[in-house]
């Protein structure tokens, strides 16, 4: 049972965050209520001796968080992109968290990755330097392929990081399950499934086997898009805990100082990283999941370059459409049309009224269009979204969730490039090219050409699956389907042709 362990872990979050000092500023940031204030303090004072020290050369918040663990930082990483909502001082505190953590000693790593790859660094590399960066779960070396003098990052994974992940995984369970029993006004939010669902990301991003892999194919999907540098990966010196890829120099985004000394547009360039996420969720439906600070830099030409392929994001073809016309919906004020799509997509319950729901959309949308970008509380905007959503019954959408939160971070890092940023102005015309090219009488006929491509394909087969379908259906007692007449034979076989016909004239007219 592990009961025990996740209680005291969860005791020692409350009680670190009361010993570093850091308690009564996230408190404050998250303007929490006086009886949530109260509540905190009195549940924590009393343990505070049990709590974590962490480093004292750190800010209360940063300290705290690096000293409870990977788990932690990651939520902390995304925090650090949204001074809407923590505050400019705390956001600021928190950027520490993206890529300066701190490493662990080089002759370790050297360690891991001879045994990972089954030769010595020396032997691999002409150069091997210290750490360059350390996050959460990794750190990256420079070094310089031994054949080639390519120079190349090797990520490798932090000693016992799945251990320490897998800890905090299981008391975030046991507060899910606890918070789920104790708020059953929390269900429709499906805790659980949401820490199944970062569960499942974490443990994808502790295997760069996987890493390697969405690298490679996220380079070859955006290969053709312009101010994009994607590093390619070394597939011979990577595995499960290390990770070779192409070295691209550049500034990190979350120094703006260096960006402007350089001469580079901030503003063009803030525009850039918003519509190239929405590019690759809408046009590829695979996304960067991570797209904080720490993985993004500029090159000296103004391209925008991405590291770190761990986290990363899929939606169907459905799911973007549903997703692209509710923006576009939002863009055009035309909140009758994102109702519908909410009740088309089983968004919201059916039994529910449309119009009371568009209302809403309404009432959430209005505000933000007119308004100066930098006015825009969106903690106040997400407050009232979920108000909305629990009026209305919406389950949380775990297929969803890496998207939502990573335009989140999108949009937080766009609008630390360009404070005065309308994200509804640079979307649109991402989202009417998709809607143009996926939702109009272009997409109806490339659909039909699939679904005919699919009849045709099963064409030989379809006409036994029929008669025997029919034949059961009018007497059920028959064990066996009975030998085919030759002439229903040749009926099945002609629909069989005309349907490969049909697939075959529809796919030539609308993809060659």
């Amino acid at each position: 049972m592990r009961g025990p362990h996740n209680i005291w872990r969860l005791v020692r979050t409350l009680a670190t965050l009361e010993r570093t000092g850091a308690i009564g500023v996230v408190l404050e940031a998250m303007d929490a209520p006086p009886p949530v204030r109260v509540a905190a303090r009195i549940l924590g004072w009393p343990f505070k001796w049990l709590g974590l020290k962490g480093d004292p050369a750190l800010p209360p918040v940063t300290r705290a968080i690096t000293a409870l663990g990977p788990a932690y930082i990651k939520f902390g990483q995304i925090l650090s992109t949204r001074p809407d909502i923590v505050g400019h001082d705390l956001s600021e505190q928190l950027k520490v968290l993206q890529d300066k953590l701190p490493p662990f000693p080089t002759e370790i790593a050297k360690r891991m990755v001879a045994a990972e790859l089954g030769a010595p660094v020396e032997t691999l590399f002409s150069s091997f330097s210290d750490p360059v960066a350390a996050a959460s779960i990794a750190q990256v070396h420079k070094a310089h392929l031994a054949d080639t003098g390519e120079a190349v990052a090797v990520k490798v994974l932090r000693p016992q990081i799945e251990r320490a992940f897998r800890k905090d995984i299981d008391a975030f369970y046991f507060a899910a399950r606890w918070i789920e029993i104790l708020a059953p006004f929390s269900r429709r939010l499906r805790p659980v499934d949401v820490i199944a669902h970062f569960e499942g990301v974490v443990l994808g991003e502790l295997d760069l086997r996987l890493e390697c892999a969405a690298a490679a194919e996220f380079a070859a999907n955006t290969e053709r898009d312009e101010g994009l540098v994607v590093p390619r990966p070394v597939w011979a010196l990577s595995g499960r805990s290390v990770l070779t890829i192409g070295w691209a120099e550049g500034i990190g985004l979350n120094d703006i100082a260096a960006i402007e000394a350089a001469g580079i547009d901030r503003v063009a360039l803030g525009h850039r990283v918003l519509t190239l996420f929405l590019s690759h969720a809408l046009r590829d439906g695979f996304f960067h999941g991570d797209m904080h600070q720490g993985n993004l830099k500029v090159a000296a030409d103004g391209s925008l370059i991405t590291y770190d392929f761990g986290i990363m994001g899929r939606i169907d073809e459905y799911t973007r459409r549903v997703y692209a016309e509710i923006l576009m919906g939002f863009i055009r004020k035309d909140y009758r049309r994102v109702a519908e799509v909410h009740f088309e997509a089983g968004y919201v319950p059916a039994d529910r009224d449309i119009d009371d729901f568009a209302r809403a959309l309404r009432a959430v949308g209005e505000p933000i269009f007119g308004m100066e970008a930098s006015r825009i509380s969106m903690a106040r905007l997400l407050a009232y979204l979920f108000e909305v959503t629990e009026r209305f019954g919406m389950e949380t959408r775990t297929e969803l969730i890496l998207l939502q939160r990573t335009m989140v971070v999108v949009e937080g890092v766009a609008r630390s490039l360009d404070p005065h940023l309308n994200m509804w102005e640079v979307a649109r015309p991402v989202v009417e090219q998709y809607i143009r090219s996926q939702v109009g009488p272009v997409a109806v006929m490339r659909d039909l050409a699939r679904t005919a491509r699919v009849l045709a394909r099963f064409g030989p087969k379809l006409p036994a699956l029929a008669e025997a379908a029919l034949i059961r259906a009018g007497n059920p007692d028959v064990p066996q389907r009975p030998a085919q007449s030759p002439r229903n034979r040749v009926l099945w076989l002609l629909a069989g042709a005309a349907l490969f016909a049909a697939g075959l004239a529809l796919g030539w007219l609308l993809f060659d």
